[in-house]
């Protein structure tokens, strides 16, 4: 049950917060309304922000009001045993049990491990608990107070979300917290929240003079800058310095926030007596906060008096009865700070205390268990079975999986990890014939096939659905990997379909140390990896250092593609194409894919379809098309539980939405990736969703934030390994780092690029990598560089890309005075970014065009010879009497993206309806 930490004593009253009028105000109105009709509150923040002591002020009037008041919190032992927050919640009102019908009390019963029984309906359990909460309301309102959501078991996350988002009219209230950026299990959709936000500069300034007043005013001054608002920085922050410091001495250099707060935190651990802190270390893997288990587990090594010492230092509350940690980053100090050894020791004994509740005493085996040991293995297994019976899937994979690990090598370890694979293929989820398939599979081939095969199928799913998480899949795959005989057969389709599906997950990760264990299964492939395969993981995995080789090998394939009859194989030639840009040689082959896909019911190959040709629109300058085809993938991919394709989406639009300026939709687009991909570690879409704030930002002159996103994907002055987003935002990041005073950053990221090669990859990157450098050189040396980049040719198959380059150097030509060639490059770089929409952009190349003394409106060209190629084809198949839909199959497009073009291309000829374009054109010169 600890908070999130509110930089407060948990007696401090809420009346002497500072500077957080506002947010006790809403809270208060929140709990005053909640109270007679009912209704929900989330509150998100930064850790340490006050989240917990708002939750501590709601607490506190429901009180006064006469309210019942639930509390709980997500621990993170408690993570992985299901149900156990929902028992938080609902275990001061089970005395109702007795008042529910029967189906809600067996299913409620069941769920808890208070009773034996089948397993009941996620949407029963979820009714069941709405129901008792509702019930008790009815004696006297009820408000339930939930911290840490995040850290929520899957299964209580999920009957938590469904009850907190139908509470109207029923006087019970919820209020739960979570961290800003944090995802979790929790569905938030529909329930209201609020953003705590940090103190402002008044109210931090009197923070910290209130507590630590013996400051010294410029130690005072430096502490407020870097606190940055964060109240439990304000107050902990000092408690790091040595009073010569607080008194004026030279004040060490600190580490960015998050790092200086971890460092503050296990310092103040490091200080407590060894009895004390091994009693922390056992309150923290046991997570239940309850006393007696310390009492009882830590038997004559440490006793409750040992916790005074921790008590006092404010690390810890223990005043209502149970043990609550300030701060969750203590509890991470405490464990940080302790060996492995001391760790499974207290894991031993934990495991003797819980000795009458078999999960928990097997999680804690398994956690103090290194060698493999069948005993415990089959505990967990029996865990994973109980799991199944209460509806919790996710809880059984993860038992079997540390099953599997904890078995000796063979027969066993074989059966629990194919048995995790069914169910992770058998998650809730619209891929409904994964689970007769691996059963067919396991019926069909005995052998050392069926595990690997069911892993294959599981990975799949897990990655798909995303009901899991990537480190889930991977160690699934792995370990089926690991069993097959040795050597691996090349020849074997199912080895390497699982090797293409280990690859996805790695390169979904963006984490170098997942793709070892494949780089190890390539070595023992004989008689040698297949070309295609090889193919792949030279431009997936970290193109930057291993493309430029194979690039003449893929070129081959894309040519044979027209002819290619197997959808798989053109999908996988698409993903090898991704970051080399050679999607546009594999349009005609992904659409066939497409069309085939639709025809054939073959729903994973139409999504990956769309996924590739939505790439290449953004790429191509055709987001009206791509808005369209991104909406429909998005539906097709929510409506069968396909939600990493479908969060694809969300990153397609938020590119288009960030490059035409419209911040609202971008902003939400990428907080929608950002907390589904976080829980479940898809470092790709985080990513991605730092590309596309990262170009919001630059469009609209926040080069700050700019430079921040891009250093998220890669840091400046380097390539990340196996990141391949890196290479689309080299000139993201060193426009930011000029723009910000940057320009030795500038200058080593811009020469990164260079020297990597990168150039050698695509006319796209060529054009980037010559830009970067030219924005990050001086004036006259620029412009050389400038002359290169837009002589590189091919470049006009990225439009946006282009402009981009057009608006730098039309922007460093005004700078030198060279006004009549500024005015050009300006003016086609308005032309592009008028026909793409992208209004920031047009805005800042018109600002720069008005500033050489000529107005947009004097500056385009007219007529004819103003049209861009492709609106030079639409006008001349409509004025030859094509209707939209007619041109729309001819040029492969769609009819909305033909009427966008024939609506830009109008004003330029001067016309007014398709009826006078023929007249228009009269004199169009030929190709």
């Amino acid at each position: 049950m600890d908070g999130d930490g509110d930089g407060l004593p948990a007696s401090s009253p809420a009346e002497t917060l500072i500077g957080r009028d506002h947010d006790l105000g809403l809270v208060r109105g929140f709990v005053d309304e909640a109270m007679v009709s009912g209704g929900a509150l989330l509150l998100s923040g930064d850790a340490g922000v006050g989240k917990t002591v708002l939750l501590d002020a709601a607490a506190g009037q429901a009180r006064a009001m006469g309210a019942r008041v639930v509390r709980a919190a997500g621990v993170e032992f408690e993570s992985t045993i299901s149900f156990a927050g929902l028992h938080q919640v609902l275990q001061p009102l089970l005395a109702g049990l007795d008042r529910l019908t029967d189906p809600y009390r067996t299913a409620l019963s069941v769920a808890l491990g208070l009773d034996q029984g089948a397993p009941s309906d996620q949407l029963l359990v979820s009714n069941a608990a709405l129901t008792l909460l509702v019930q008790a309301a009815a004696e006297r309102p009820l408000l339930v107070v939930v911290d840490d959501l995040p850290w929520l078991d899957r299964a209580s996350a999920v009957v938590l979300g469904f009850v907190a988002r139908r509470l109207g009219g029923s006087r019970v209230g919820f209020l739960g917290a979570h961290r800003s950026g944090e995802g979790s299990f929790f569905e938030r959709g529909g329930v209201p929240h609020h953003d705590v936000q940090p103190l402002d500069t008044t109210a931090a300034a009197a923070l910290i003079q209130a507590r630590t007043p013996s400051l010294a005013p410029r130690v005072r001054e430096r502490l407020l800058a870097e606190a940055q608002g964060n109240p439990l920085a304000l107050l902990e922050l000092p408690v790091a310095l040595t009073a010569p410091q607080r008194s004026g001495a030279a004040v060490p250099e600190l580490l960015p926030l998050s790092r200086r707060l971890q460092a503050v935190f296990a310092s103040r651990v490091e200080t407590l007596p060894a009895s004390t802190r091994l009693l922390l270390l056992y309150a923290v893997l046991d997570g239940t906060g309850d006393l007696r288990v310390l009492t009882s587990a830590t038997s004559e090594r440490t006793g409750m008096e040992d916790l005074a010492g921790a008590e006092r230092v404010g690390l810890v509350d223990a005043t209502t009865g149970r043990l609550v940690f300030r701060h969750p980053l203590t509890r991470s100090a405490v464990v940080g700070l302790a060996t492995s050894e001391q760790r499974r020791e207290v894991h031993r004994a934990l495991a003797d205390y819980w000795s009458d509740r078999p999960e928990r005493r097997a999680w804690h085996l398994a956690r103090a268990t290194v060698e493999p040991t069948e005993e415990v293995a089959i505990l967990l297994e029996e865990v994973a079975r109980d799991n199944v019976r209460r509806g919790d899937a996710g809880g059984a994979i993860a038992a079997l999986l540390r099953a599997a690990e904890l078995s000796p090598r063979g027969y066993e370890r074989s059966r629990r990890i194919a048995e995790a694979a069914y169910l992770g293929a058998d998650l809730t989820g619209d891929l409904r014939d994964v689970p007769r398939l691996l059963e067919e599979a396991r019926l069909a081939d005995g052998g050392r096939a069926g595990p690997l095969v069911a892993a294959v199928a599981a990975a799949h799913h897990i990655l798909l659905s995303g009901e899991g998480d990537l480190d889930t899949a991977h160690r699934l795959l792995v370990g089926a990997i690991d069993m097959q005989h040795q050597p691996y057969d090349a020849a074997d389709p199912t080895m390497i379909d699982a090797l293409y599906t280990l690859a996805w997950l790695c390169q979904s990760s963006q984490r170098t140390e997942l793709w070892k264990p494949l780089h190890r299964a390539l070595g023992l492939l004989k008689p040698e990896v297949p070309d295609q395969l090889a193919l792949t993981l030279s431009t997936m995995a970290d193109p930057a250092r291993t493309a430029p080789p194979a690039l003449g090998m893929l070129d081959e394939a894309i040519a044979s593609l027209d002819q290619e009859a197997d959808p798989v194989r053109v999908i996988r030639l698409a993903m090898t194409s991704l970051y080399v840009d050679r999607l546009p040689a594999c349009r005609t082959a992904l659409r066939r894919v497409l069309r085939d896909g639709r025809d054939n019911s073959s729903l994973t190959v139409e999504i990956q379809g769309l996924v590739y040709l939505g790439r290449d629109h953004f790429a191509s300058g055709e987001w009206d098309e791509l808005d369209a085809q991104a909406a429909q993938g998005r539906d097709l991919g929510e409506a069968h539980s396909y939600q990493l394709l479908s969060t694809e989406f969300l990153y397609q639009r938020a590119l288009v939405a960030a490059a035409r300026g419209d911040e609202a939709a971008a902003k939400a687009l990428t907080d929608e990736m950002t907390l589904w991909a976080t829980p479940r570690g898809v470092g790709s879409y985080l990513s991605c969703a730092s590309h596309a704030r990262a170009l919001a930002a630059l469009g609209q002159g926040r080069f700050e934030d700019a430079y921040r996103h891009a250093c998220a994907i890669s840091r400046a002055g380097e390539l990340a390994s196996h990141v391949p987003p890196a290479l689309f935002v080299v000139m993201d990041l060193v426009e930011a780092a000029v723009r910000t005073g940057r320009t030795s950053e500038a200058t080593a990221h811009a020469a990164a690029a260079d020297e990597a090669g990168i150039a050698a990859i695509s006319p796209r990157l060529a054009l980037l990598v010559k830009a970067s450098a030219a924005i990050a050189a001086v004036d006259r040396e620029a412009l050389d560089l400038f002359e290169e980049a837009l002589a590189v040719p091919g470049t006009d198959r990225w439009p946006f890309e282009l402009a981009r380059v057009r608006l730098a150097h039309g922007e460093r030509l005004r700078r030198v005075k060279a006004t009549t060639e500024a005015r050009t490059r300006l003016a086609d770089a308005i032309d592009t970014f008028e026909r793409l929409g992208a209004r920031p952009w047009t805005a800042r190349a018109g600002n720069e065009l008005r500033a050489t003394g000529l107005s947009i409106g004097s500056a385009g060209v007219t007529g004819a010879a103003s049209l861009t190629p492709q609106q030079r084809e639409i006008a001349l198949l409509a004025a030859a009497g094509l209707t939209n839909k007619q041109i729309a199959e001819r040029l492969f497009l769609s009819p909305r993206t033909v009427a966008a073009h024939l609506r830009q291309l109008f004003p330029k000829l001067g016309v007014a309806s398709r009826a006078a374009l023929r007249d228009a054109l009269a004199d169009l010169p030929p190709d």
